[in-house]
């Protein structure tokens, strides 16, 4: 199930192939706008392929910095000092969408920037996201764009309650956004979210909620990830599950959507495309995430490439790899809320030789807190969610029974 590939160009088997202009090739440096889990996988990937690794992170010990070639601490706001560090290197992607526009510009006036910084403007703020997808005639959850309470009184009369008030700019994992289950609930959810712009949006009754993790090279060449269902915990994602339990006409309109959405916004890189399945089997586009996505993280074990080595590929202009599904997969977060009764067990989680522990070097555990997770492969979906479950309940100093 691949319908938003396009045909791999010529020589992708690396037998005498003749890359094309403009390709960066491996010995060249790459860079990261910031230093967290996915910048460290991504650094994992781009090694493994030759290439070496610059990371611009504002803290002094972050997960991609433990591992990247060189290190520039500095604040996004420090034009300068990004000048500099898109000097040294020949392409830059970011791990994080939150990162200033300004900040994107800088490092663009000395070294590509991909995806480019207006995928980045429209992504880090709903009401832009949601906005041109709409416009672009794709299915969302009927929203409106809320500035004033007044603002909001219009959108609980037009879109009724229960919904859901969120942020305009810099939510991710639950956080800036309140339900609204009735119309006088709403002036305290507005002060709650301290009055700022903001989207409503109608809660809809969904079965699922699935995402698309698809790829885009500087050529057009498009590949996308089998669909991969998501299920959460306190708004965190707590189990990444592969193949979706989905229809098959389903599962590839969510892949179609995904490449439109990647053609839309001309994105060069990789992002995710996020899914509600609705009760009545159709689809509607949650959000857009611009870089690699915890979903994923299953495709490090479970596919032939995974999505940081597609994300190098992407950005230095080589042809796409394959994202074949080896095995059904699933995985689970490690939070730092399983660091509370003491070390974790790993050798009882890794009992199961079909189990895989991917760390992220972080240097304190915190409840809610994503430090890590497992990944297991099985002949069944059924059988990676279990083994999974199983492996992560082994972790704690007293085993427990996997919810």
């Amino acid at each position: 199930m691949s319908g938003c590939d396009s045909p791999i160009l010529p020589g992708a088997n690396g037998q005498g192939a003749k890359l094309p202009g403009g390709t960066i090739p491996p010995g060249a440096t790459l860079g990261v706008l910031g230093g967290g889990q996915l910048g460290r996988m991504f650094t994992q990937a781009a090694h493994r392929m030759g290439y070496r690794v610059h990371v611009f992170v504002p803290e002094a010990d972050s997960p991609a910095g433990q591992i990247a070639d060189h290190i520039v601490n500095a604040s996004y706001s420090d034009l300068e000092a990004l000048a500099e560090f898109a000097r040294g290197v020949s392409v830059v992607t970011f791990e994080f969408e939150n990162v200033p526009a300004a900040a994107s510009e800088a490092a663009a006036k000395h070294a590509p920037v991909r995806p480019g910084g207006s995928v980045l403007h429209t992504t880090q703020n709903r009401l832009r996201e949601k906005t041109a997808l709409r416009d672009a005639g794709l299915a969302v959850t009927p929203f409106a764009p809320v500035r004033s309470e007044a603002d909001l009184d219009r959108a609980t009369a037009d879109l009724g309650t229960p919904a859901i008030l969120k942020t305009a700019a810099w939510g991710y994992d639950g956080k800036g956004q309140v339900r609204i289950d009735r119309p006088q609930d709403a002036p305290d959810a507005w002060r709650s979210i301290a009055s700022q712009e903001a989207i409503y949006e109608k809660l809809i009754r969904f079965d699922r909620e699935v995402s698309v993790v698809a790829a885009r090279s500087t050529h057009g060449q498009a590949a996308c990830y089998q669909p991969i269902e998501n299920q959460h915990a306190n708004h965190i994602l707590d189990l990444s599950i592969c193949p979706a339990s989905l229809p098959d006409s389903l599962a590839q309109q969510a892949i179609d959507i995904a490449g439109q959405v990647m053609s839309l916004f001309d994105v060069v890189g990789v992002a995710c495309v996020e899914f509600f399945v609705t009760e009545a089997g159709g689809l509607l586009i949650n959000e857009i995430a611009p870089r690699p996505h915890n979903s994923g993280h299953l495709t490090l074990d479970a596919c032939v490439t995974s999505q940081f080595e597609q994300q190098v590929r992407a950005i230095c202009g080589l042809p796409l790899g394959s994202t074949k599904l080896l095995r059904p997969a699933a995985a689970a977060n490690l939070l730092g809320d399983l660091w509370e009764s003491g070390n974790p067990r790993w050798d009882h989680a890794l009992a199961d030789p079909d189990v895989k522990l991917h760390l992220y070097g972080k240097d304190a555990a915190r409840p809610g807190r994503k430090m890590g997770h497992l990944t297991a492969t099985a002949p069944s979906t059924e059988a990676a969610i279990r083994a999974v479950r199983d492996a992560r309940a082994a972790l704690l100093p007293t085993r427990q029974a996997a919810p």
